[in-house]
């Protein structure tokens, strides 16, 4: 089986790789020629452990290739995923230009039957235009030609990607004929032979199930760190209360831990786009609504406890900071908290020294020579009135605390990830702020 994915970056990168895996004939096109080349010369344009090895492996054997011609790769596949980015409007809802743009690319190009696949997460209703704009280019090009769209929206986590492609909880695929359900079971049966689930189920079913599993887990993030922000006002231990609600089965442990909000590519975008869907059917969704508002204010939570600790003076003093990244294990910087923390930091006069493991040529772009770069996470804190760890990249789990006390100017550290105990803090004489807990108690 020959198959094509449409966008080199994380979704189709590591689906096209992954497949290339088990032994299917890939080629993934792009229309950035830059991205190609370097592709095509082994140099891979983003982070995630174990993709680039995997890229080279199956290069070196034939079955993956890289190209900017979709006019040549659509008649030699049987099957083409859309990956292509639906970076979200003004008004949050999702932009399908680029989607519908390969849509018809393949009404021109195709030649013979053709399973058009949306990988790239979708609102409801995306399928149908899809169908809409090939059929409108066969049209104009006077001939009949079979094609079928189907829904088989991603559920990769950055830095667990491959993993969770390779061994996934589910594969949910929509689709309403025969024929693709075929060549589907087919090409996910490498994938399914250790009793990985395929649920088959309606085109607008699969887009909704993408947007809905997100919005849950946003959800999940949100109303703890609500639940967190009160435990700090009223003396609880939010640590305690995790541990306490985590072990009901029902609500279980992925996904309760406070911080300082959620970021990347997914959450911030599908929430906000699940929240227009309503809209546009005359439906309010409040809870998600308040699910954005909270994630919003959250973010806020450690530049304001910087700014009451050096009582509302923050000129001229020098921060680092430990993390950059949304989360760890990428150099994805999407709606991170960094991005709102370092520049409140900025305004408010402060200046600040920031390492991170993968995600410090991506802060360039965003940040540009306002901040110092810094290559070593102890260096960093050279002189430094106080650290905020903002990512819990694993090197900071368990840091050489006596070290830190004797390079910083003051041992102070606001925790944004909770994952120091503050008693062991406060033994090597560290000032010690968190989430959802009361320290000063």
């Amino acid at each position: 089986m020959k198959i094509a994915i449409v966008d080199s970056g994380y979704v189709g990168l590591v689906t096209g790789t992954c497949f290339s895996e088990v032994g299917i004939d890939v080629v993934c096109i792009d229309v950035n020629k830059q991205k190609i080349d370097n592709l095509n010369n082994g140099i891979i344009p983003i982070f995630e452990p174990g993709l680039e090895e995997m890229v080279h492996r199956n290069v070196k054997k034939g079955r993956l290739t890289f190209t900017t011609n979709i006019a040549d790769a659509i008649p030699d596949a049987e099957v083409l995923f859309i990956a292509v980015g639906t970076p979200p409007d003004e008004d949050g809802s999702a932009d399908l230009k680029y989607v519908l743009s390969v849509a018809r690319d393949c009404g021109r190009h195709m030649n013979d039957y053709l399973l058009i696949v949306t990988k790239s997460t979708v609102p409801v209703g995306t399928a149908g235009k899809v169908r809409e704009a090939v059929q409108d280019e066969l049209n104009k090009r006077g001939v009949s030609i079979e094609f079928d769209v189907a829904s088989n929206p991603e559920f990769l986590k950055e830095g667990a990607a491959i993993d969770d492609f390779l061994k996934p909880d589910r594969i949910v695929i929509g689709l309403n004929s025969s024929r693709a359900e075929e060549l589907m079971k087919s090409l996910y049966k490498p994938f399914t032979l250790n009793g990985h689930p395929v649920i088959f189920m309606a085109i607008t079913s699969a887009e909704m199930t993408k947007y809905a599993a997100n919005s849950m887990l946003a959800t999940k993030i949100s109303f703890m760190n609500d639940i967190a922000n009160l435990c700090e006002i009223v003396g609880a231990d939010i640590n305690m209360v995790r541990k306490g609600i985590g072990s009901d089965s029902r609500i279980g442990t992925k996904f309760i831990y406070p911080g300082i909000g959620y970021g990347g590519s997914c959450f911030p975008k599908d929430v906000q786009a699940l929240v227009k869907t309503a809209g546009e059917y005359k439906y309010e969704l409040r809870v998600l609504k308040a699910v954005e508002e909270v994630n919003k204010d959250q973010k806020m939570v450690l530049f304001n406890k910087i700014l009451k600790h050096f009582n509302g003076d923050l000129k001229g003093k020098t921060i680092a900071v430990w993390g950059l990244s949304f989360k760890p294990q990428t150099d994805d910087m999407r709606e991170a908290p960094a991005l709102i923390i370092i520049n409140k930091l900025l305004e408010a006069g402060a200046h600040v020294k920031a390492y991170d493991p993968v995600a410090m040529k991506e802060a360039r772009h965003h940040f540009g020579d306002t901040i110092k770069y810094i290559d070593d996470q102890y260096e960093a804190l050279i002189d430094a009135d106080c650290m905020a760890l903002i990512t819990e990249w694993p090197e900071f789990k368990f840091p050489k605390f006596a070290v830190m006390k004797k390079l910083m100017v003051n041992p102070v550290v606001f925790d944004g990830r909770n994952i120091y105990d503050r008693s062991e803090m406060k033994r090597y004489g560290f000032s010690y702020y968190c989430i959802g807990i009361d320290t000063a108690k």
